[in-house]
Parts: C-alpha cells; sequence; structure tokens
C-alpha cells in the first residue's frame, strides 16, 4: 500500500511567529523580577534582524532606537497582557497554529507574529499614559474592534508617531482618547462583523 504523504508541521516559537516564512515580526522584551518599575518593551523587526528572532541574547533597545515602538510598565502590562493573549491564542487556534502560554517571566524575549504584533502596540499604546483604573475599558474598546481595524490604526499611528518616546501627540494621542478615554456601552455601534464588511472593499489584505 502506498505511503500517505503529510505535509511537515510549520516551526512556531513565542507567539505565532513563523521563523522559517517570516519577513517580518515583534519581539516583547520583559525584565526579570516582579518590580513594578520594570519596563516592558516592544520592537519591530525585518529582514535580516530577524534571523534567530527571541532565541539571542539582546541588550535593551535604546530609548530612541527606530526599531522601538513601546515602552509600557510591568503594572500595565500585566493589566492587559493575559487578555490579550487570550485573543491571540484564540484566532492562532483558528489559523491551525499552536497557542502560547501567558507567562509574567518567560525568561527570553517572545517574537510575535506581525499581525498580532501590531495589534498589541495599538492596545499599548492606548494605556501607556492612561490610568491604570481605564485598561479594563480599553480592553473592551479594543476587543470590540475588529483585526482590520486595529491593522489600519497601527499604520496610520506608526507613520507618523510610531517610536516608543512618540507619546502623547498625533495619532497616539488619538488613541487614548479612542480606546482608553472612550466609555464602553455594550452593544452600542456597529458590530465587529458588520464593520469587517465595510472594510472588505478596503485594499487592506493581511492575513491571521
Amino acid at each position: 500500500m502506498a505511503g500517505v504523504s503529510t505535509s511537515p508541521a510549520r516551526k512556531v516559537v513565542g507567539l505565532g511567529f513563523l521563523p522559517d516564512e517570516a519577513r517580518h515580526g515583534f519581539l516583547i522584551d520583559i525584565p526579570m523580577g516582579s518590580g513594578a518599575s520594570g519596563l516592558i518593551c516592544i520592537t519591530e523587526h525585518r529582514g535580516n534582524d530577524l534571523d534567530h528572532l527571541g532565541a539571542r541574547a539582546v541588550d535593551a533597545p535604546s530609548p530612541n532606537d527606530p526599531a522601538l515602538r513601546v515602552v509600557i510598565d510591568r503594572n500595565r502590562w500585566l493589566a492587559l497582557a493575559p487578555a490579550f493573549w487570550e485573543e491571540a491564542n484564540r484566532r492562532l487556534r483558528a489559523n491551525g497554529l499552536p497557542a502560547a502560554k501567558f507567562q509574567k517571566n518567560p525568561g527570553r524575549s517572545v517574537p510575535v507574529h506581525p499581525s498580532l504584533g501590531k495589534e498589541l502596540c495599538i492596545l499599548c499604546w492606548a494605556v501607556e499614559d492612561a490610568s491604570p483604573d481605564d485598561i479594563p475599558n480599553a480592553l473592551h474598546n479594543w476587543e470590540a474592534l475588529a483585526p482590520e481595524e486595529r491593522w489600519w490604526l497601527y499604520t496610520m499611528t506608526v507613520a507618523t508617531t510610531g517610536q516608543a518616546m512618540q507619546k502623547g501627540i498625533g495619532w497616539r494621542k488619538a488613541l487614548r482618547a479612542a480606546i482608553a478615554d472612550n466609555p464602553f456601552v455594550k452593544g452600542e455601534g456597529l458590530s465587529p462583523k458588520a464593520r469587517r464588511e465595510l472594510l472588505e472593499h478596503s485594499q487592506l489584505s493581511l492575513s491571521l
């Protein structure tokens, strides 16, 4: 009997990052320990910079590093990251990729799929200077957005105020107002499905 051929499993590291296929990705650097003063950094990487992303030791990025997208304190990170991880894992499973358990201190940098990395930056930017009390509201508003909306917001924001230190101006300021400060009222407005249908006519075509 002829053998049945099977396609090899796709290698996945971190949160949906595909090292053998990726041309783009994000990296979350989480300092060891539990001190509230610890700063979580998120950087964006392309091209040769993707080689062994997350597997090599890296120095903490400088504040003016053009690849540095987010610097957020540990308390805010812990208030938003588990909900983000849950949403990300739901999407990964729906796309046939393995889920990744959230860890407060993973011991090494965490590579992230580019689509998910963009969405994480949007959430972090919205709350980076907001009161911690506003984070549950921000999570509700962020979760109500379709992925395509989050990608569009990222594209608009990163074009002008995408470096970590460009806080409180332009699109970064607008994100806080729209996501963290805007009251969430369940049941009001268009559903994510309805908004996604409106976006189908746009030129945006990103997977996951």
